[in-house]
């Protein structure tokens, strides 16, 4: 099967030694490889070659793993599907005919379909754990601070998180042993000693939840679909069966959380790609004595059409008159969303859901109605405005056959305890 989830197959060979020798280990294409082509999925950046790691690839390689290629991926993460990418979509390996889910899709996919041992991809609003569960994989959002961003070429600063995907949670947990950590060349990295945390994640998959108390928002289940609620069920009663325990709970700001993400999101999106003008970055738009021209038409055959779709919302948000009407609004109600998670957390060890409040969707269902691929976001977004780890682990299929993933969300610094409660899953 020809799925389409490389855009650059070059082998990158680690060290001969490790915790991960002998394992492959895909990247994401927005995370910068020395010499290796980093396009984002985009026509801007289609002949880019970094001249550095990022720090996740020097860990990846001092641990021993190498790096079969560089995964498709939704144009610089924007997207649910991994379609708009210009490389062409990815189709899902698991579910042939529907979407892979994005914008990690083609991380998730080479998983799924056993060309990588793992892979890594990056959540800006849920972006490893809706391929995780499109894909049937186990995928990590972690905590903002614990990973580095060095070398991401980034979407929305303030959001994303570099995260793994992996057949098992075990193995999930060993690859971000390996790329968790404070690193000099980013500041907002955070040592999760400092937090009263360790780094031993892979231990903590030990499926061991006798006593975990599960906080269960009720607003993540409503409106999602009805098979998608049943298997949540389903996977709650084995967790019971387990030992574990769970009650409701009410987060009323997650009524406003995907409109504060995308208005956030789209504003740093259009302050970050500023610097693709065809003159630092990107495709040239020639010079005929009028800079504007030259800009306007660098951005209009480099980007594509979510990509300015994004770019502009995001310019209008920030722009002078509606800043205080949209963007700082929006800041607000990421306030009042954090608040909301911790005192629930307050009550329980983790908060469960489903990951995704559909099934994956058939490729290009979603291409003509944009609302309708923000809206899938509902149950991810809200924890990257939280700042929040989270993991997606396979929960079951609905009756179609289709995979359905579990999502379990912690403290900040507590991997350890959405890593157990997904063991005992996956």
């Amino acid at each position: 099967m020809s799925y389409n989830g490389y855009i650059t197959e070059q082998r990158i060979e680690g060290g001969d030694d490790g915790p991960l020798a002998g394992k492959t280990v895909a990247v994401k294409d927005n995370i910068s490889t020395d010499g290796v082509v980093t396009t984002c999925g985009s026509a801007m950046l289609a002949e880019y070659e970094p001249p550095y790691d990022a720090t996740v690839v020097e860990r990846l390689l001092d641990a021993g793993a190498a790096i079969p290629g560089k995964t498709n991926m939704d144009e610089f993460g924007m997207g649910t599907t991994t379609e708009t990418s210009a490389f062409g979509a990815t189709e899902n390996p698991t579910a042939p005919g529907h979407v892979p889910g994005g914008s990690s899709g083609g991380s998730a996919a080479v998983v799924a379909a056993g060309d990588a041992d793992m892979a890594l991809g990056t959540d800006t609003g849920g972006s490893v754990r809706c391929p995780a569960a499109f894909c049937g994989v186990v995928g990590i959002k972690p905590t903002y601070g614990l990973v580095s961003r060095y070398g991401l070429i980034a979407y929305a600063n303030s959001l994303e998180q570099i995260g793994p995907l992996a057949p098992t949670v075990e193995e999930a947990a060993e690859l971000l042993e390996v790329i968790a950590g404070p690193d000099e060349n980013d500041a907002t990295t955070r040592d999760a000693r400092e937090q009263g945390a360790t780094y031993e994640y892979a231990a903590a998959a030990d499926g061991d939840v006798e006593g975990l108390e599960i906080g269960i928002p009720t607003e993540l289940l409503d409106g999602a679909d009805e098979g998608i609620v049943e298997t949540f069920w389903d996977a709650i009663d084995d967790l019971e069966s387990a030992g574990a325990s769970y009650h409701e709970v009410s987060l009323p700001s997650l009524e406003h959380a995907v409109e504060a993400y995308y208005v956030i999101a789209m504003g740093e999106a259009s302050s970050n790609l500023a610097r693709f003008d065809g003159v630092r970055y990107g495709v040239s738009g020639g010079y005929e004595g009028n800079w504007n021209d030259s800009f306007a038409r660098s951005r209009d055959e480099g980007f594509g059409e979510e990509v300015k779709r994004r770019v502009l919302l995001g310019t209008y948000a920030l722009s002078a008159g509606y800043h205080d009407k949209y963007y700082r609004k929006a800041q607000d109600a990421r306030a009042w969303i954090k608040q909301d998670f911790d005192e629930a957390l307050d009550e329980a060890d983790v908060l469960a859901s489903p990951t995704m409040p559909v099934p994956p969707f058939e490729l290009g269902e979603s291409l003509e109605d944009p609302l309708k691929m923000y809206l899938a976001d509902a149950n991810t977004t809200p924890i990257n405005l939280a700042n929040l780890p989270a993991i997606s682990v396979p929960a079951g299929e609905t009756d179609d056959g289709l995979p359905v993933g579990m999502q379990f969300v912690g403290p900040a610094f507590g991997e350890e305890q959405i890593i157990r409660a997904g063991s005992a899953l996956a």
